[in-house]
């Protein structure tokens, strides 16, 4: 799941939770929304978790040519 389908989730949970007033028999629309709700909230923290652990790569030109250089995960300064 990426941080758009837990934005997505989060949004139609939200919408069950609070904004449908209908009754399903068999099904509780608000018990769905508050699942879709944590799931989102899950799936978005799970991401944002993944994109900030990832490895960032440094430009490094010489001599007319470039070259990426894994950048080191320990700080230096």
């Amino acid at each position: 799941m990426r941080i758009g389908g837990a934005l997505f989730l989060i949004a139609v949970g939200a919408i069950l939770k609070w904004a449908v007033h209908k009754h399903v028999d068999g099904i509780n629309l608000h018990v769905v929304g508050v699942i879709l709700l944590i799931i989102g909230i899950v799936g978005l923290l799970f991401e944002i978790g993944l994109m900030m652990s990832r490895r960032r790569t440094t430009v490094v030109s010489r001599t007319g040519a470039t070259y990426l250089d894994p950048a080191d995960p320990v700080d230096r300064y």
